[in-house]
């Protein structure tokens, strides 16, 4: 199993349920449900739409009345896709994450946000039981359990390899475990945004490789700038003992070993401020398909992207 701990709950509570399922996107504050198929407000006694008067609702100022129901829409960095629709309050049930987790269960109040109209990656099956806002904004799941004072402001997911997992809230992680902080953009913690001061590849520190990064469950793999993308890419290609090939619909820098052969692949590093590293050893996406035969196909799963900053997303060594 895989941890990651993020931010910095009193106790711990544990949500478990398969990620393929649900996208949790740490980019996001509203949590989400894709149509109002998945979640019914008439058959929960506890639901309630969210007035417009309500010191919640951001976008008070469409609204014709006060006690009307707060809109939202959520315009995404993926091509032509949103998500618009009604934020309702209700109960979200959490367990506590210890010996005596049933008597230590929890009702906690959550902002959600009822689906009416979805487009672009929406439609075409992505997070097909909603979002769940993991975002540091007011109206994440993590900031109303720490404003309730049911845990600190902090959580973590841990992944099992059959892509089932959980998400402990609360959790702050081992004493050992390395952190950096997260930065602000225009002032405002509204992202994970942390700053990657050298990209390392192998004992190689690259020259000019400083750039920011936000860590970003939206993003399926890693995107870095292109300036920076080109440098990683062209000296992992010289360390990399593997004859190099061209596959469609894939990542530009993929591979082709013999199963004889032992593959000798350098790890990445990623140097933080006050001497902080993340080591990642294998760096690479294996065909499935090629295990199972007298040969492997592997690609660094890293791509281009014209923004400034890097995105870091959950399905990738990175």
């Amino acid at each position: 199993m895989r941890c990651c701990t993020l931010l910095k709950v009193a106790r711990p509570f544990c949500l478990a349920m398969r990620f393929i399922d649900a996208l949790f996107y740490m980019g996001a504050s509203l949590m989400q449900d894709r149509d109002l198929n998945q979640y019914r407000p008439s058959l929960s006694n506890t639901s309630r739409h969210l007035p417009c008067g309500h010191k919640l609702c951001d976008v008070h100022s469409v609204c014709k009345g006060s006690k009307d129901p707060c809109p939202y829409a959520v315009q995404y960095s993926s091509a032509n896709t949103s998500s618009s629709g009604y934020v309702f309050e209700d109960k979200l049930h959490l367990t506590s994450n210890g010996k005596h987790a049933e008597q230590n269960s929890v009702q906690a109040s959550i902002i959600l946000g009822c689906g009416r109209k979805q487009t672009g990656e929406y439609l075409r099956g992505a997070g097909p039981d909603g979002v769940l806002g993991l975002g540091p904004g007011n109206i994440s799941v993590p900031s109303l359990l720490a404003k309730a004072g049911l845990i600190q402001n902090s959580f973590s997911i841990c992944f099992e390899e059959n892509e089932s997992g959980r998400i402990i809230f609360g959790d702050q992680g081992h004493v050992t475990q390395h952190s950096t902080p997260f930065l602000p953009i225009d002032g405002k913690f509204n992202a994970y945004i942390v700053g990657v001061e050298s990209f390392c590849v192998g004992s190689l520190c690259l020259k000019e490789t400083r750039f920011q990064a936000l860590i970003d469950s939206g993003s399926s793999f890693t995107f870095l700038p292109n300036e920076v993308y080109q440098k990683v890419v062209i000296e992992f290609d010289k360390q990399v003992n593997a004859t190099s090939i061209v596959l469609q619909n894939s990542w530009e820098y993929c591979y082709n070993a013999s199963s004889q052969e032992l593959i000798s692949i350098p790890p990445l590093n990623l140097a933080f401020s006050r001497n902080q590293t993340y080591l990642i050893q294998n760096p690479i996406f294996i065909d499935p398909a090629s295990q199972e035969q007298e040969y492997t196909i592997f690609c660094l799963p890293v791509s281009p992207s014209d923004d400034d900053y890097a995105a870091i997303g959950p399905q990738t060594s990175l």
